[in-house]
Formats: C-alpha cells, sequence, structure tokens
C-alpha cells in the first residue's frame, strides 16, 4: 500500500464518515436544525475540514445527483463519435445502475436514508429537482456536441430529457424499496422499454 493510496483510504473513510453523521443528523433533528458545526463534531474534524469534503450542507443530500452526472459525462466522453446519441445516452444510464449494483450495505444504508430525508423535506425535492434540470443541460451541451449541433437544438435537449425522465420512473418505483436490487431491477426493466418503444434512427 503506497502513502499515496493511504491518503486516498483516509479521505474517503473521513468523506463517508461526515455523509453518515449528516444524514444521522438530518433525520434525528431535521434538515434546518442541522448546522456543519454539529455535522464535523460527531466527525470530531473541524468545520474547515468539513468544507475540504463538501462545499455546503446543501450538497450533502445532493451526493447522488453528482455522483452520477460525473460517472454519466465520464461514459459520454469514453462513447464512439459515430454512436446514436440516444445509445450513448443509454450506455451513461447504465454506468450508474452498475454503480448502484456494486453497492455495499453501508452504501444501501446510505441510499435509503437519503430517500427518507427528501419524504420528509419537501424543500429538498425542489433543490433536487433544480439540481436535476442543471445536470440535464450540461448532458445536453455533450449531446448536442457529439451531434455536431447547437446547444439550443431541440433535438439534443429532447435526447436527454428522454433518458432522463426514464431514470426517473425507474428510480421512483417501486416508492418503498428496501434495497437498492430492487430499484436497480426497476430501473433496467424501464430503460429496457423506453428503448423497445423508439424507432431506430429517431435520435438522428
Amino acid at each position: 500500500m503506497t502513502a499515496v493510496g493511504l491518503r486516498e483510504r483516509k479521505k474517503e473513510k473521513t468523506r463517508l464518515a461526515l455523509l453518515d453523521a449528516a444524514l444521522d443528523l438530518f433525520l434525528e433533528q431535521g434538515y434546518d436544525a442541522t448546522t456543519v458545526e454539529q455535522i464535523a463534531g460527531v466527525v470530531d474534524v473541524s468545520p474547515r475540514t468539513f468544507f475540504r469534503y463538501f462545499s455546503s450542507k446543501e450538497s450533502i443530500p445532493l451526493w447522488f445527483h453528482e455522483q452520477g452526472e460525473e460517472t454519466m459525462t465520464e461514459t459520454l466522453d469514453s462513447r464512439p463519435a459515430d454512436e446514436p446519441a440516444f445509445t450513448s445516452m443509454t450506455h451513461a444510464l447504465r454506468a450508474v445502475i452498475h454503480d448502484m449494483q456494486g453497492s455495499t450495505p453501508e452504501d444501501t444504508e446510505r441510499f435509503l436514508k437519503l430517500r427518507k430525508l427528501f419524504e420528509t423535506n419537501p424543500a429538498l425535492v425542489g433543490k433536487s429537482v433544480a439540481r436535476g434540470t442543471a445536470a440535464e443541460l450540461r448532458l445536453t451541451e455533450i449531446i448536442a456536441r457529439r451531434r455536431g449541433a447547437d446547444p439550443a437544438d431541440q433535438l439534443s435537449h429532447l435526447i436527454v430529457a428522454w433518458a432522463m425522465a426514464t431514470m426517473r420512473v425507474g428510480f421512483e418505483c417501486p416508492y418503498e424499496p428496501t434495497n437498492i436490487r430492487a430499484i436497480v431491477e426497476r430501473m433496467e426493466q424501464t430503460l429496457a422499454i423506453a428503448e423497445n418503444s423508439l424507432k431506430p434512427g429517431w435520435d438522428t
């Protein structure tokens, strides 16, 4: 194990500890009542250290968006340039699903806590929608560039919107999941329905 490897493992351990502390506090005493100082205190680090890992308290409930967008962007960048746009988007979506399939029991617990947090905090749902909308715009820019189109191109927007809507339907059902496997299976089923519903070449 190299020194760099040890440092990275320690950083990841601290990040997850802060995430776990925040989710527990959010559910125990409420999102609005929880402060960065309290979260940092549970992990026995300073607020300054907290901001090395998270840009704000608000970024914690949105960590799934951030991870998902990063995975999708990296996948799109790796796809063949001449691949149909919606096909590239489905590969990006399946990369996110693949990450979810590799979740540990601890990841599953965090995920379910996050869902519960959104269910009890309507204001956070609005922030999640806004974050998702911003992500879709960035993904649309990538798709438009791959198609050699202007970022305002309607078809590029529709390709991304259709793909992300498919993801949302799969993600939101079943409404009371007990594990990530159930969500992953639903997402795969919904994605297959979307692919089978479209005429080849519609995205060109």
